[in-house]
């Protein structure tokens, strides 16, 4: 009897594992399939399926809520049900991010909530809005001096060392006037966003950096756009440095002036909305 009982206990255990494999098998396939599907979605639309998940969200406390409506404007011209994502995920870049105050500064609520809010605005249209070559954020009073090249900056992204540095009071100035397309936060959260396209292969990566290589192609072939291009001095001469400072700068120009970006060049626009899955132009 106990050898009979050994027997059902090693069957009914055997037919556990096997389902258990069964269930993990019928997953990956699942999760292939969806994958393969989505891949499909991606070269035809240029566009994820879904950028918000299911689920619990974060919350933002009370002052934190606060600074965000009197201070990001930007989440003032969002909806009932977009605000609450954007919260969530601004809480949820809080949480992520290490924040450090340098020179004696001291991180504030406001710090957090500006800086990552500018990340958040970026990325809304992004599934993975982390930026993962960010983890620590440094943030000093003003100019401060950089390594790197042995010259005072306003802001910087080191990617060896996975961090941004920002001047506290030049980020600031760069919301003081939301029309003039200068904006340190974008700016260099631009440049994050950019190599981070390079080195990760998540969707909104991949449309990133696909679109900004259609942009790039767009400009080689069609000279006379180009030469308008440079001729209108909408975009500051800065932007003609490098790939990474063109990319910065429209960015900084299509969050600030849309509509004006728009009107003038309306494939350049549609590149970068591309590149953003989201529409400024449209707020």
């Amino acid at each position: 009897m106990p050898y009979l009982l050994l027997i059902q206990e090693y069957t009914l255990a055997s037919k556990m594992i096997l389902g258990f494999l069964f269930a993990i098998l019928i997953y990956m396939m699942l999760h292939y399939a969806f994958k393969m599907y989505e891949m499909t979605h991606v070269m035809k639309h240029k566009k994820p399926l879904y950028r918000h998940g299911l689920g619990w969200k974060r919350k933002l406390n009370k002052n934190q809520k606060s600074l965000l409506r009197q201070e990001f404007s930007f989440y003032n011209k969002l909806h009932g049900k977009e605000q609450r994502f954007f919260e969530h995920r601004v809480a949820s870049f809080i949480k992520d991010k290490t924040f450090i105050g340098r020179e004696g500064l001291t991180v504030t609520d406001q710090m957090q909530v500006l800086i990552s809010a500018t990340a958040v605005m970026l990325t809304f249209g992004f599934r993975d809005y982390y930026i993962g070559l960010v983890g620590k954020i440094f943030v000093y009073p003003d100019q401060f001096f950089s390594n790197a090249n042995g010259e005072y900056h306003k802001g910087e992204l080191n990617p060896k060392l996975g961090a941004l540095v920002f001047s506290w009071k030049h980020f600031l100035e760069g919301y003081d006037i939301e029309n003039d397309n200068l904006n340190l936060g974008i700016h260099e959260f631009a440049h994050a966003i950019h190599i981070n396209s390079m080195k990760e292969r998540d969707v909104s990566s991949t449309i990133f950096s696909d679109s900004f290589r259609e942009l790039t192609d767009l400009l080689s072939n069609e000279k006379s756009l180009r030469e308008r291009l440079i001729e209108s001095e909408y975009f500051r001469d800065y932007a003609y440095t490098n790939q990474y400072e063109f990319i910065a700068v429209i960015i900084e120009t299509f969050i600030e002036t849309p509509q004006e970006f728009r009107n003038q060049f309306p494939k350049i626009y549609s590149k970068t909305k591309q590149m953003l899955n989201f529409n400024f132009a449209g707020y």
